[in-house]
């Protein structure tokens, strides 16, 4: 295989199918660049993030900004002409706005977010519990605090 293949093959690798259906709810993660943890005063600013399209764009149903990733459920909603607004911009939105803020408060620059994004369509009630559930004690698993609802950077709705 020629580098040419090589890079071809990387490339694809890279990006992952993002499906989206109207009126079903998503989860999704998305990792820190290389892992890093995010500072507490950084974690406010993502939770922010993640909250600010909330009733325009989106129902957030949960979020948890862990130290080096973030997971959301949440539904899309409909813009003006009855059309779904599309994850892949929301999604590209909020990573971007939140590095940017991230970058400006330690006044640095560079990648804060991975280019990927993880999600995953809900099929059913159950599904959307057990979700709502992992988001609310991932700082439990993670050994961050006994108590799910001690832990600031935990949005349920």
């Amino acid at each position: 295989m020629d580098s040419l293949q090589q890079a071809a093959r990387y490339s694809y690798r890279r990006r992952l199918p993002h499906l989206q259906k109207t009126d079903a709810p998503l989860f999704v993660t998305f990792c820190t660049h290389g892992r890093r943890d995010l500072p507490e005063i950084a974690r406010d600013l993502v939770l922010a993030h993640c909250r600010h399209d909330h009733g325009r764009k989106l129902l957030l149903h949960a979020a948890v900004v862990m130290p080096d990733h973030v997971h959301l459920l949440l539904s899309l909603l409909r813009n003006t002409s009855g059309w779904t607004f599309e994850l892949r911009e929301i999604l590209q939105s909020l990573k971007g706005a939140s590095a940017h803020s991230v970058n400006r408060l330690f006044n640095i620059s560079g990648p804060v977010w991975g280019q990927e994004s993880f999600d995953h369509v809900l099929r059913s009630h159950e599904s959307f519990e057990e979700k709502r559930e992992y988001i609310r004690l991932n700082p439990v698993r993670k050994g961050l605090v006994q108590v799910p609802e001690d832990y600031p950077w935990l949005y349920l709705e």
